[in-house]
């Protein structure tokens, strides 16, 4: 059996590749609308990798094509060398509840944290709109880093509430959620990235344990994306892409699944974002 990689799973580059060895050409361009069901495996945690990464934001993120840009920032500076950091929020971002975003909830889910090993010693709200980080150490890469998962910015700092209490800043807000089961979301209407990303109108995941059964959900029509090792019947069935091969599977999509045509190769850059990255054609 084909072991799933998380960071392969989710990336564009992954879709990429999916789509060379089936001999389709990229989409021109997205589609609004529609709705995307993805059946995955239990373990492996990627129901919640998934549904995190279509409620919450952070500070900065790595576009479909490799380029770090702001999400919650608008922009970012450094000063004495790479230790003291101040990013600049944008204003016009609300959680899912309605409340605005604010610097004092960036301070509440960063204060105390780490990265690459540097302590956060200090998260200090300058503004309403404004923050400034201090490390224990230079670290020249902290816009990049803090793209990461794991520095998703939730109300008041918190973020690890159960998927169905999470509230974010993401394209798509819980409207159902089992954990380690089944989760839904909705589109956010007049969200910030509005034409840039969050095309589909709901994303539905599902957790389908058999391999097999997972198989037969996307060969039937329930569902558009599923992981998958190598499902004999669905080879038969023919009309679907395979990545990286249909000799050496790991996901398998329907033809009517679109994703970013500019694809990075170089690193994990949709992992967990393809809920708003990806549409239907």
């Amino acid at each position: 059996m084909t072991r799933i990689d998380r960071r392969a799973l989710f990336t564009s580059g992954a879709a990429a590749a999916l789509l060379a060895a089936t001999g389709t050409s990229l989409a021109a361009s997205p589609r609004a609308g529609g709705a995307l069901r993805l059946a995955l495996p239990r373990d492996g945690g990627l129901l919640e990798q998934v549904a995190r990464g279509a409620v919450l934001d952070c500070l900065t993120e790595v576009a479909p094509d490799g380029v770090l840009r702001g999400e919650l920032a608008t922009n970012w500076r450094s000063v004495e060398g790479a230790r003291i950091w101040r990013f600049d929020l944008r204003s016009d971002v609300q959680f899912h509840t309605g409340d605005p975003l604010l610097a004092s909830d960036v301070v509440a889910a960063l204060q105390g944290r780490s990265v690459a090993g540097a302590a956060l010693a200090e998260v200090t709200a300058l503004n309403a709109h404004q923050v400034e980080l201090v490390l224990t150490q230079d670290n020249p890469h902290l816009p990049y880093l803090l793209a990461g998962a794991d520095y998703a910015i939730a109300p008041q700092g918190q973020g690890g509430q159960p998927l169905a209490q999470l509230v974010g800043t993401g394209c798509y807000r819980v409207e159902r959620a089992q954990e380690g089961r089944h989760f839904r979301a909705t589109k956010v209407a007049g969200h910030y990235k509005e034409g840039q990303a969050g095309w589909v109108d709901s994303l539905e995941v599902i957790v389908i344990p058999d391999p097999a059964v997972r198989a037969e959900a996307l060969r039937d029509g329930f569902v558009d994306v599923a992981a998958l090792p190598q499902p004999q019947e669905l080879l038969k069935r023919g009309g679907f892409r395979y990545h990286p091969s249909a000799e050496d599977m790991a996901l398998a999509s329907r033809s009517d699944v679109g994703i970013p045509r500019v694809v990075g190769r170089q690193a994990a850059l949709d992992d967990g974002r393809i809920s708003e990255r990806w549409w239907r054609l």
